[in-house]
């Protein structure tokens, strides 16, 4: 009736940039750089997933994972826990915490053994962090001969504490729909989410541009998130057939606020020699836009033009913040034992002339446009 399965990392980052923090995701409050040279927070966690088969029909699973959170604590949290049933062979249904099937390894995003990598590009991957939810979803499969064809949609909404205990993100009416469609060695995979977005930690800098007239307003009405909506598309395809691979992602983020809107790609291979298999991946990410001219200094009183000229220059530091990099990886696994692996990799980043890249923890100093050198070593495993 019971299952369990566990999973997990232990791993080094060190990155060259010592005025600036890269991390694995946004929601993570330091990392490798700025914080310490070398990090383990960056990659390290370990979880494990129980799973019960109730009847038949009837089954449930609960994943709990523990690695760095927002506050900087390792307490363990839960992943998933849903309920589902199988009416037929081909269509279920699921309620609970489940996962967003966005990306091609959206399923197995924190399991480190099941990718090439020592992570998933964080150019595609960082589109849409939030990797799970709460709500209901259904699955949909049919199969003709070598081909398998599955549908998936949800209705959902999560609560998503931000970094350093800065408040959270909030999606509601989160309506999410993929299609992913295997034939023999080929996955390909379409996704598309449309939901409501608050980050309440923004609006009260943004009401300030209102003291400044019809100007002020619309800058504030722009750029604030009290339930915008964003829009996120995601088409990828992998094709695998044993002794090599090749996979590549598209993703574009619309989210109608402080937070901009984004395209990304990337395109990954690599060959199976034995139990060796080096790879190298090229990923691209740009921004709509890292700038604004805010509000109009011309004709303002002394102390308000230098009022507004601050705000205009914290408007623009945010809007610094949005990605645009190209990342060259090269790297390579070896899976030296039974469900254990082994991998390096080595990253260098070229970013924006006007953006923070995907770094976090930005110091006074720090210079956009420059490059950025990683290296990560890693151990994945599975039991």
């Amino acid at each position: 009736m019971f299952s369990f399965s566990g999973f997990g990392t232990v791993g080094e980052t060190h990155s060259s940039e010592n005025k600036a923090d890269f991390t694995n995701s946004i929601f993570q409050p330091n990392g490798a750089g700025h914080t310490r040279s070398w990090s383990p927070e960056v990659a390290s966690l370990i979880g494990g997933q129980l799973s019960a088969r109730i009847t038949p029909e009837l089954s449930a699973v609960v994943q709990v994972i523990a690695q760095q959170n927002y506050d900087g604590t390792y307490k363990p949290h839960v992943e998933w826990a849903n309920i589902k049933y199988q009416f037929t062979p081909a269509l279920s249904v699921r309620v609970g915490r489940v996962e967003l099937p966005t990306f091609l390894y959206s399923d197995t995003r924190k399991v480190g053994y099941t990718y090439p990598w020592v992570r998933p590009p964080v150019e595609v991957y960082s589109l849409l962090p939030i990797s799970t939810s709460d709500g209901a979803g259904f699955s949909y499969s049919q199969n003709v001969g070598d081909l398998t064809n599955t549908t998936q949609g949800s209705y959902v909404q999560s609560d998503t504490p931000q970094a350093n205990n800065s408040g959270s993100v909030i999606a509601r009416d989160s309506i999410n729909v993929s299609n992913t469609t295997e034939y023999k060695s080929l996955t390909f995979r379409v996704s598309y989410q449309h939901a409501r977005l608050t980050i309440a930690s923004l609006d009260g800098f943004l009401d300030t541009f209102r003291m400044f007239g019809p100007q002020g307003v619309a800058i504030a009405d722009r750029y604030n998130s009290d339930s915008k909506p964003a829009v996120t598309g995601v088409v990828g395809a992998s094709y695998d057939p044993g002794h090599w691979f090749v996979n590549s992602e598209w993703g574009r983020a619309r989210f109608n606020s402080l937070l901009g809107g984004h395209t990304a790609w990337y395109a990954s291979g690599g060959y199976r020699a034995g139990k060796f298999t080096p790879y190298m991946t090229y990923a691209h990410e740009n921004a709509a836009s890292n700038s604004d001219p805010g509000l109009t200094l011309t004709g303002l009183p002394p102390a308000q033009a230098g009022f507004a000229s601050s705000l205009n220059a914290a408007l623009n530091a945010i809007l610094q913040t949005i990605p645009a990099q190209s990342t060259v990886s090269l790297g390579a696994r070896w899976d030296f034992a039974n469900d254990l692996d082994l991998k390096l990799q080595f990253d260098h980043t070229r970013i924006a002339a006007d953006s923070d890249g995907n770094l976090i923890n930005i110091q006074p100093g720090f210079q956009p446009g420059g490059t950025v050198n990683l290296f990560s070593a890693t151990v994945d495993f599975v039991f």
